[in-house]
């Protein structure tokens, strides 16, 4: 049977957003990759199942991660480069310093517990409400909030933060962006 077309596109415009939350619960592009394709194949192969309606990003996000947990799951006990010795050869150095300051930001990302992480990327980067957060992680939206909060004020400890504006561009960029710099 052929998919209507809005179900079509509502499906192809969901995987920017499907792949970034990939890479943040991977940590590697390559496996992120394969679990956005694992994802689009589950989802058209129970297209059916998918209410009409409701929010598309919302139902693939929770097939995405239920993949992914389940795969977790399954590789809990193999070690893959656990010192990160070898991954640290694959890397280069950044030279900019806006890449010191987001490669810090997923360090410090990394070290939160996968439940805040993944609340702050599904409500922070991913755009989705508390609502549709808690209904992909399967909990009370009172639970997505509080997660959400921990979060951030653990990134802002980890990262010494003590306001936004400190992490970020220097002060005469952030006043370019915001139209003094003329």
């Amino acid at each position: 049977m052929p998919m209507d077309e809005s179900v079509r596109k509502a499906v192809l415009g969901a995987v920017p957003s499907l792949r970034a939350f990939a890479i943040s619960l991977c940590g590697n592009v390559d496996r992120a990759d394969d679990l956005v394709q694992e994802t689009m194949l589950r989802a058209l192969a129970n297209i059916d199942s998918f209410q009409p309606g409701t929010n598309m990003s919302a139902w693939l996000f929770t097939i995405l991660r239920n993949h992914f947990r389940s795969e977790y799951r399954k590789r809990r006990r193999e070690v893959e480069d656990g010192e990160g010795h070898y991954a640290d050869t694959l890397k280069s150095q950044p030279e900019q310093h806006g890449h010191v300051e987001f490669r810090e930001f997923r360090e410090a990302l990394t070290q939160l517990p996968a439940d805040q992480r993944e609340a702050l990327i599904l409500v922070g980067a991913s755009g989705f409400s508390y609502e549709e957060a808690a209904h992909i992680c399967e909990c009370a939206v009172g639970t997505i909030k509080s997660r959400v909060n921990r979060a951030r004020t653990r990134l802002a400890e980890i990262l010494s933060i003590d306001n936004a504006g400190e992490f970020g561009p220097d002060e005469q960029t952030r006043a370019v962006l915001a139209g003094g710099g003329e």
